[in-house]
């Protein structure tokens, strides 16, 4: 598996990504859906990278936001429906990880879903040494959203 920069406005990205946001928008009201579209990704402030096999198939991706000079925000984490199980996203949170810390960022946070659906990614993130808390950067209580955070 081979992680890199790329960009989300690639074709077979924007699938994935597409497909994303249909089951976000599927186990979440409108408003409690906080995931960013391929456009949204390219900001300046965000960095996006996807995890490709040898061949070069789409495996997963994850994106990092800067939210400040210290803190850094895990968005758009996503494993193909073929590649799960093999552990992509387990590769990709030590990615991202590795690159907050790089960045001298002191605290890493993300926002996931509270319905069953998202138990595994609490699971992935728990496992990485994530712990819940409250609501950060613009977010705000919300019943559909367990925000998690990491000191690093």
């Amino acid at each position: 598996m081979h992680i890199a920069v790329d960009s989300p406005v690639a074709a077979d990205v924007r699938l994935l990504l597409d497909e994303h946001l249909s089951e976000m928008r599927a186990t979440s009201p409108p408003e409690s859906v906080h995931a960013l579209d391929h456009a949204a990704l390219l900001a300046p402030s965000i960095t996006f990278w996807t995890a490709r096999d040898e061949g070069g198939a789409l495996l997963g991706c994850v994106a990092l936001s800067e939210l400040g000079p210290a803190h850094g925000e895990v968005k758009s984490m996503r494993t193909a429906v073929p590649a799960r199980g093999r552990g992509v996203g387990a590769a990709l949170v030590r990615h991202v990880l590795a690159e907050a810390r790089s960045r001298g960022y002191g605290r890493l946070s993300l926002e996931t879903g509270t319905q069953e659906f998202f138990a595994s990614a609490r699971r992935l993130y728990g496992r990485h040494g994530f712990t819940e808390c409250g609501p950060f950067a613009d977010y705000r209580p919300d019943p559909f959203s367990t925000f998690m955070t990491l000191v690093l």
